[in-house]
This record gives C-alpha cells, sequence and structure tokens, in this order.
C-alpha cells in the first residue's frame, strides 16, 4: 500500500499510523506519477484538487483556471491528501468512509 501526502501533513501522519507496512510517498519531494495523478483524476474528478490549502489561495485567477492535472504535475502539493493506492484501487482523503473501505471502520 502506497499513500502519496506530505510527511509534515497531521491527517497523512494519522493514515499512516493506522495503516501499518503502508509507504509514505511526499509528494513535496517525490512528485505524483503523471500516471497515476490521470486515475485519479479520473475517478475523483475536481475533488481531486485541494482549494482550500494555502497554495490554492497563492494562485492568480488564471492560474487556478488552468487544467487540473497541469496544475498537480506542477504544484504536487494542491493534491487532497492522503491518496492511497491499494491494489490498484484509489481512495481519497482520510474520511470514515475511506477507513470503513480500508477495512479500519
Amino acid at each position: 500500500m502506497i499513500l502519496y501526502g506530505l510527511k509534515s501533513c497531521d491527517t497523512c501522519r494519522k493514515a499512516l499510523k493506522s495503516l501499518p507496512g503502508a509507504r509514505l510517498v511526499d509528494v513535496r519531494a517525490e512528485g505524483v506519477p503523471a500516471d497515476l495523478l490521470a486515475r485519479a483524476y479520473a475517478t475523483f474528478g475536481a475533488a481531486l484538487v485541494n482549494t482550500r490549502s494555502a497554495t490554492w489561495r497563492g494562485l492568480s485567477e488564471s492560474e487556478r483556471n488552468r487544467p487540473p492535472l497541469d496544475l498537480l504535475a506542477e504544484h504536487p502539493v494542491l493534491m487532497k491528501r492522503p491518496l492511497i493506492e491499494r491494489d490498484g484501487t484509489l481512495y481519497l482523503g482520510w474520511s470514515a468512509a475511506t477507513r470503513a473501505a480500508l477495512g479500519l471502520a
């Protein structure tokens, strides 16, 4: 299982603690593979972009209007976190629904 997020993110740390054996990929340091971003965007659509982040607020209106995959490739920290990949299935965020889907409810 791979958890894409930030090592400094409290939510990502909570998820990692609850998922023994999961490997954290720090998107700030390592980025997110383009094919994974495309799959995640196809699955989650606009929800993949965290429009509540400080990074989003710092973007100009013209930057915000760019295609989401281009924005995420350039600013991987804009991705809602964590993005979890387990056995080819993707999960977004650390909600009760995500925890239940991962068998942690």
